[in-house]
């Protein structure tokens, strides 16, 4: 896949963000995901959620303007909208295990083609970050995955079953890479849109699980 690039981690982003409905509680996971709130929504009413009790935080908060008092889950400094509230610890965990929690975007190192996916322990790595990400991939309605279509050294991340310990199991709705936008189905993923200079058998050549690819295939608008 030399030379693919596709779309850039904030366009991932943005196209992600026109999934959400009007008046969604989203929570954003590590990495990649966090830059869904820099998103313009327009007239939507979206409600970030971090699971260290900040609800209805906004875009980043530029250089210069940081409140060192003020961050997501990542420890990123955020922006506050009008109406957001600082809850304790608990409280934003009882939101999510409360079913509260419309979507949450969460990164991976794999995901595969039935809806499972892994992001708290990588391959030989001691330990691993157990906690957070469990309880949003069963607690949350919806579940959405950011991530980069292959690894540093070109394998697959959308592979025919996890290698790595599984987060959860069969919860995966979408998927948004680097090439694509992908829905997760019974058949596997299906690829609902491709990144603009992308071709189809860029995409096949690097996924590793089950592909469907409808007939017409729209371009990502960015």
């Amino acid at each position: 896949m030399t030379g693919a690039k596709g779309l850039s981690r904030q366009q991932m982003c943005d196209r992600l963000a026109r999934e959400f409905e009007d008046g969604w509680v989203v929570n954003l996971g590590l990495g990649i995901p966090t830059l869904c709130s820099n998103c313009d929504f327009g007239a939507r009413e979206i409600i970030f959620h971090s699971e260290n009790g900040v609800i209805g935080y906004g875009p980043l908060a530029p250089p210069g303007a940081e409140d060192l008092h003020l961050t997501n889950a990542g420890g990123q400094y955020v922006t506050l909208k009008p109406g957001a509230a600082i809850v304790h610890h608990a409280d934003s965990f009882a939101m999510i295990r409360g079913g509260r929690i419309d979507v949450t975007v969460l990164g991976a190192y794999e995901v595969a083609d039935n809806g499972d996916f892994a992001n708290w322990k990588m391959a030989g790595q001691k330990g691993g970050g157990i906690g957070g990400a469990m309880d949003l991939a069963v607690g949350a309605k919806h579940v959405f995955l950011a991530m980069e279509h292959v690894t540093r050294d070109g394998k697959p991340r959308l592979v025919a079953r996890c290698n790595i310990p599984v987060t959860a199991r069969g919860v995966v709705d979408l998927v948004i890479t680097n090439l694509g936008l992908f829905g997760v189905t019974k058949d596997g993923f299906v690829l609902r849109e491709i990144a603009p200079g992308i071709d189809v058998a860029t995409v096949k050549a690097a996924t590793g699980g089950r592909l469907v690819v409808p007939d017409n295939v729209p371009t990502v608008r960015v």
